[in-house]
């Protein structure tokens, strides 16, 4: 149990999944390296028919991504996905190199 805001949870805390490293690929993917000490790879080809993230189609564009507390983002913050997401749809570095 662990409380915060004067408020009790079920559960121990888990820390703020951040993202430490990220390195554009080829074909729209991102390596990126976690504070938990994970590596993933995630395909961002599938957003980029979203409208926040369109303009990432540009290629010069998508590789010049970089960290801002612990976020990927790109166009001076304009565009930022959650690590959350990333986390849980990349696939881990192991498996991408093995298939």
């Amino acid at each position: 149990m662990y409380i915060r805001n004067g408020i009790a949870y079920a559960g121990e805390e888990k820390p703020m999944l951040k993202v430490n490293g990220v390195r554009p690929m080829d074909n729209y993917k991102l390596w990126l390296r976690f504070n938990t000490g994970e590596a993933k790879i995630f395909d961002f080809r599938p957003l980029l028919t979203k409208p926040a993230f369109a303009p990432l189609a540009d290629e010069i564009l998508f590789k010049g991504v970089y960290i801002d507390y612990g976020v990927p983002v790109w166009n001076d913050g304009e565009i930022d996905i959650s690590p959350e997401i990333l986390y849980e749809k990349g696939v881990s570095v192991g498996e991408a190199i093995g298939a």
